[in-house]
């Protein structure tokens, strides 16, 4: 759809039968939780693109700390949300483009309101749900509302202040600062001290080795 898509659009299922999350691990989505894209024409590089996951991450904390105490909820690099140490969010960016930039990106946004989904191998962390964590009984719809607007603040955000200002606030709410997690990539196991994100948004954490700078892995604490 992206080619007939002239400004922002939230697109949501009602019903998803092949949902997928990173590295094609699958999402399963029971009935009454939210499955959205937003896709958009981004206008800029590919690495400025992959900064979006942090926007969405922090609009939806925002939206999700409408419905349940903020406290409870927490954001874990790079790309899910916690609430009460379960995961009950996910994001999944894709784009297409050529010469060096970004003509459409996609921002797949899972968010588990009212079921949690069973039968889920291999997570490194349990899935909850809104509602069984003690939330607001929420529609999905109503819920995308307040997502959308909350997304459209952080874009803002990002063309006031830059994406400094999204880093700032996401470290704010991110599980584990200052503890010692572990990054799996496809290659290797690093553990160490979660320092911070980079302005890149990768990963940093201080090992006995010195630093180390991490694009891409997932993460177990």
């Amino acid at each position: 759809m992206a080619a007939s898509i002239t400004s922002p659009t939230w697109i949501m299922a009602h019903q998803q039968t092949d949902g997928r999350g990173r590295r094609g691990r699958a999402w399963l989505t029971p009935k009454g939780n939210l499955t959205a894209t937003l896709v958009f024409e981004p206008h800029c590089t590919p690495a400025q693109a992959a900064q979006r996951s942090f926007l969405a991450a922090n609009a939806l904390y925002n939206a999700l700390a409408i419905y349940v105490p903020s406290e409870k909820l927490s954001l874990k690099w790079p790309n899910d949300v916690l609430l009460s140490g379960g995961k009950v969010a996910g994001i999944l960016l894709e784009s297409a483009g050529h010469h060096g930039a970004v003509s459409y990106l996609s921002i797949g946004i899972g968010v588990n309101l009212q079921t949690i989904p069973q039968g889920v191998k291999d997570a490194a962390f349990g899935p909850t749900s809104l509602k069984a964590a003690g939330g607001w009984d929420v529609d999905s719809i109503d819920f995308l509302t307040t997502l959308a607007n909350a997304y459209a603040d952080q874009e803002a955000l990002l063309a006031t202040h830059g994406f400094t200002r999204i880093r700032t606030d996401w470290l704010k709410h991110a599980a584990k600062l200052g503890e010692v997690i572990t990054a799996r990539t496809t290659l290797t196991e690093i553990t160490g001290t979660f320092k911070t994100i980079d302005d890149d948004g990768n990963l940093v954490l201080i090992t006995g080795a010195g630093p180390q700078v991490i694009p891409a892995a997932d993460v177990y604490f």
